[in-house]
């Protein structure tokens, strides 16, 4: 981007609002199926309540995201899967996205400066309600904060499932989202957790994050909760058969429109089994009477303190590279890239 308004606010002192400026943003927007394109628009000064953002870093989801540029949202979903700050509708052309750090340029003084993580479609510079903006402490950079929601959404299952120290855990499914659960398992309930996928290359990051990554073989049986993670029936049915009596499986993938075979016969029914969704959307019923969105937000936070959890991140690509780049992005076996700005 060459506006040099643009250029002059990101290489300016953050100002309170009533210095704020007209800038030339870049957002990415979704087309149609499998495309994508860098779209510019107009940003004028915020209104009372919103903040301008220079993003820094972004994240893809390969599962829920995915299925947005490809156009498998069901069309039943598409009022309940809107992103808090998506432009445009479904199926296409839609700005979606909801992971991205940055640093507070124009707002309130209490704001101004700050680096924050907010639920935002990539874009380079955006506004955003004040309220929705989560400052990240120092401790956390801006890089490993984009895995916020994804840590969020982690904590939330754990809730859901009531995980205990000494509970022996199975997590199916390795990216982000079950390599995060998986984490929080090995800190919640003990020793006795293991993660499995049947792509070997997560092995090296399971144990970067200390781990214990099993192969189908070596899967153990008899768990309190499996966690499953992975989107596929094959993934759902090892959860399942994994499991102890009178166990608990999360299901933590969402399909879209890809219908889902599993069978509940043989010995589901007489293991007593229970098949329990997760979804991020609202705060597990264990929790929702202490704590608000809000508070969950800043708890998944706090728990990015933590230098292995960069283990994730290894990856970036350039944002005015992205469009180019998603094909590769959604048929690559390896974890998704953080988008730099």
């Amino acid at each position: 981007m060459n506006d040099p308004q643009s250029s002059l606010e990101s290489n300016s002192k953050p100002t309170r609002r009533s210095q704020g400026q007209i800038v030339m943003a870049r957002a990415l927007w979704y087309v149609k199926p499998g495309v994508a394109e860098i779209r510019s628009e107009r940003l004028t000064l915020p209104p009372p309540g919103q903040a301008r953002i220079a993003a820094e870093y972004s994240a893809i989801s390969r599962g829920t995201e995915r299925l947005v540029a490809l156009g498998d949202v069901p069309e039943s979903e598409w009022a309940r899967m809107r992103a808090p700050l998506q432009a445009g509708a479904f199926s296409f052309p839609v700005k979606y996205g909801y992971s991205a750090t940055g640093i507070v340029t124009t707002g309130s003084e209490a704001l101004a400066g700050k680096r924050v993580f907010v639920l935002h479609p990539h874009q380079d510079h955006f506004h955003a309600p004040e309220a929705m903006l989560a400052v990240l402490p120092d401790s956390v950079p801006s890089r490993r904060g984009v895995l916020a929601g994804n840590m969020e959404t982690a904590l939330n299952a754990h809730w859901d499932a009531g995980t205990t120290l000494g509970d022996r855990v199975l997590i199916v499914g390795a990216g982000i989202v079950g390599l995060l659960t998986a984490y929080l398992a090995r800190r919640i309930a003990g020793k006795d957790v293991a993660i499995f996928d049947v792509n070997p290359e997560r092995a090296a990051v399971a144990e970067a994050l200390g781990l214990r990554f099993v192969t189908p073989s070596e899967i153990p049986g008899d768990n309190r909760i499996v966690f499953h993670a992975s989107a596929t029936s094959g993934g759902l049915e090892a959860a399942i058969e994994a499991c102890a009596f009178e166990g608990t499986v999360v299901e933590m993938s969402w399909y879209g429109a890809k219908p889902v075979t599993v069978k509940l016969g043989g010995s589901f029914h007489s293991r007593r089994l229970k098949l329990l969704s997760s979804q991020v959307g609202q705060v597990a019923p264990s929790h929702r009477g202490q704590v608000t969105h809000a508070g969950r937000l800043a708890r998944a936070i706090s728990l990015l303190d933590d230098d292995r959890l960069d283990a994730l991140i290894e990856n970036e690509v350039a944002f005015e590279d992205l469009p180019a780049e998603l094909p590769r992005i959604w048929s690559s076996s390896a974890l998704p890239p953080v988008i730099r700005y």
